[in-house]
């Protein structure tokens, strides 16, 4: 339970981070979110708690595809201002754009 309690307070203090830094300095905040932070510490946690190479070698592939799929949510706020669009319209087509990623991850990673 301290392990996972652990776990939430990082995940917690680079987001609170990320949204913080995003009002100071939304460029360098952007980049520090793009990188694999999050993908790093999951990787680690999870070989770390089962101890499982094998799993830990097909989640790591899962992210590889999942994160180009994930780039679908963005799409929306690139036409934003051609389309005339408000904020709640963009980001709810990202995340419809989301689901439909979740599919195509889904189909892909049954060939991992």
């Amino acid at each position: 339970m301290i392990f996972f309690t652990l776990k939430i307070i990082l995940a917690a203090i680079i987001i609170a981070f990320a949204s913080w830094l995003s009002g100071q300095s939304p460029k360098l905040a952007g980049f520090i979110i793009a990188l694999p932070l999050v993908s790093l510490i999951a990787i680690a946690f999870s070989y770390y708690e089962h101890n499982d190479i094998e799993k830990t070698i097909l989640f790591t592939k899962s992210i590889l595809v999942a994160v180009p799929v994930s780039y679908l949510f963005f799409l929306p706020f690139f036409f934003a201002k051609s389309f005339n669009m408000n904020f709640f319209l963009i980001y709810g087509t990202g995340l419809g754009f989301l689901i439909v990623g979740f599919f195509i991850h889904k189909y892909i990673t049954n060939f991992l």
